[in-house]
């Protein structure tokens, strides 16, 4: 019996900032002062707060240690493990309590977040089954199993509301309903999306390196309730964390007789396999994604017909994403009302989202559905940093769309958010401040898009390159007002057109940004200039003789040798040399260089 436990993150984000290490030496240490019978060390999955990585968190007490590095360790030893004492200057600090948080639970961060898909991610030891099980897991499993008809366990689905967390919102019940038919006498299939491909998105990510055993389950839940008897995970290869866990997880339930035959002795049979996608940000989408784990080449199958009825093989398949998946155990465990009692009317249960961009509180957050885009921004996430103005928000990634400051208190939600414009999503929140120029960014997630293209179907494969030219022509200076309303006009027909729903949406980040940032597209072609001062080649640098001092810092830096003056005196510099890399600018100590 263990008197401490001391967590540790080993998600992607604070192993790549050296939590293993951080591990390595604890244990040694522990070791020393023969503290290694009375503290474990749990290294366990993301606990959403990225930006204090790496993070470690003490138990009895909870107390929450950020940014710790090796060398932090003999000190949290000695002081906070041997003798009670915790280590002040590492306890994690936010404004509203300036002397040191003590639990994690009372951070500004943590307060407003109900947490049902990540409830197990921070908390327990993803590699070890016994602390899944020690939480409640495979007993959604054993009750479905033992006490449920299929037909129940859809039925629950659907009384709780559940819909896709994988962009589209469809009826999770509603799609097992549809593949539910023929139970026995027809081959089906369960598919897991984690192909998380949106910049900035790293939820199912996180999910999968957390709690890997959720999905396990949610799908073994899914396959008794259509009739099916084989599962595929699709994850990016990308992701190797998550693989591993997965690989693991997948052993262990096979050991304890949670997957193959006979499970807890129904007499049904199901089993997984992972596939490895390549990252190809296509293959997020679900016929796409089928056709790869069938050996093809990623490219997605016109609909009707629908997945399911004709998908993988073609057999019958339902396909969710991970995050769909981590909710359902504990809608079965606690019943569909309880799910259904948060949210909206139309958008039931939590929503996770990464946390981007210009924000002070990067990382991993879930929140009802309802929550006000203010309250994740201001509250959760802190604020954005060195007192800047909140200009925009963009949510869906490459396929969704900008929601801008009048639009500051709108409750996130499928229905609100596509209503101006945008879209839920898998997850990902981008969010701007006021010297991101919308132009740029709508040019940043087309370039995305045209990158990732398959090229199948013309309007995506040639539309989305024709509105990159267009983009990049007006950025550059060289745009006219008739080339707004030419790519409005080609934003719609790529829309109306498109094969898949990555073509289909690709015009949106445009079409948002026209929407609600016009006057500065007209900037740009009337005016040719950046009001933002991110397009170079719409930026003049120039030098206010009245504070430059004649240092020469600028001129010794230039890489262009565009700066020229003497000692002591105002320096010039020459628009024709002038590379507008902004070294100039960074390396005054003055203030003297601005760029208009």
């Amino acid at each position: 019996m263990y008197r401490s436990h001391v967590l540790i993150c080993g998600g992607t984000g604070c192993t790549s900032s050296g939590s293993q290490q951080i591990i390595r030496v604890l244990k040694n240490e522990l070791k020393n002062h023969k503290l290694q019978d009375e503290v474990a060390v749990v290294k366990t999955g993301c606990h959403g707060l990225c930006e204090e990585g790496p993070i470690m968190v003490v138990y009895p007490e909870a107390i929450f240690y950020s940014r710790v590095r090796p060398e932090d360790i003999p000190e949290i030893v000695s002081e906070h493990l041997l003798k009670g004492r915790p280590v002040e200057r590492l306890v994690y600090h936010d404004a509203e309590i300036p002397e040191g948080i003590r639990s994690i639970n009372e951070t500004a961060f943590y307060k407003k977040q109900h947490r049902v898909a990540l409830r197990n991610c921070g908390v327990i030891n993803p590699e070890e089954i016994d602390e899944y099980i020690g939480t409640g897991g495979y007993e959604a499993l054993g009750k479905v199993l033992t006490g449920m008809s299929p037909d129940e366990v859809i039925q629950t689905i659907l009384d709780s509301g559940l819909r896709g967390r994988g962009g589209a919102g469809f009826p999770t019940g509603l799609k097992w309903k549809f593949a539910s038919g023929n139970r026995g006498n027809v081959q089906k299939y369960v598919c897991c999306n984690a192909d998380e491909g949106d910049p900035g998105a790293f939820m199912d990510r996180s999910v999968l390196e957390g709690d890997p055993h959720v999905v396990i389950e949610a799908m073994t839940i899914a396959g008794y309730a259509i009739g099916a008897s084989q599962g595929y995970i699709y994850v990016r290869a990308e992701y190797p964390i998550a693989v591993e866990r997965l690989k693991i997880a997948i052993n262990q339930a096979r050991e304890y007789g949670l997957l193959g035959k006979d499970i807890f002795g129904s007499g049904f049979d199901f089993d997984l396999d992972l596939r490895l996608g390549a990252g190809a940000f296509v293959c997020g989408e679900e016929t796409a994604l089928m056709t790869s784990i069938e050996g093809n080449r990623g490219e997605p199958r016109p609909r009707p017909p629908f997945p399911a009825v004709k998908g993988l093989f073609g057999c019958p398949t339902i396909l969710n994403n991970v995050e769909t998946w981590a909710n359902i155990p504990q809608i079965i465990l606690n019943g569909p009302k309880w799910f259904a009692s948060m949210g909206t009317e139309k958008s039931k249960g939590t929503k996770v989202f990464a946390l981007g961009g210009k924000i002070n509180n990067t990382g991993l957050v879930e929140i009802p559905m309802g929550t006000t885009l203010r309250t994740v921004i201001e509250e959760i996430g802190g604020g954005i940093p060195n007192g800047k103005r909140f200009k925009a928000a963009q949510t869906g990634g490459p396929s969704g769309g900008c929601i801008p400051a009048e639009h500051f208190d709108i409750p996130i939600d499928y229905d609100n958010l596509i209503s101006i414009g945008s879209m839920m999503g898998s997850g990902g929140l981008i969010v701007m401040d006021e010297d991101t120029c919308m132009v740029d960014i709508a040019k940043f997630f087309l370039q995305f898009t045209v990158d990732e293209s398959c090229g199948k179907c013309t309007p995506c494969r040639v539309g989305t390159k024709r509105l990159l030219e267009i983009l990049e022509k007006i950025t550059s200076g060289k745009g006219t007002p008739e080339d707004i309303d030419k790519m409005e006009e080609l934003c719609y027909y790529i829309k109306d057109n498109a094969l898949c729903g990555l073509g289909q949406t690709a015009p949106n980040p445009v079409l948002s940004t026209l929407r609600y940032f016009r006057d500065e597209y007209m900037a740009h072609v009337v005016d040719k200039k950046c009001p933002a001062g991110v397009c170079k080649n719409l930026l003049t640098y120039k030098i206010d003789s009245s504070k430059c001092k004649g240092c020469t810092l600028c001129a010794r830096n230039c890489p262009a040798d565009a700066i020229a003056g003497n000692i002591k005196e105002p320096h010039i510099i020459s628009v024709d040399k002038c590379i507008k890399c902004g070294t100039c600018l960074d390396k005054c100590r003055f203030g003297a260089i601005y760029k208009e």
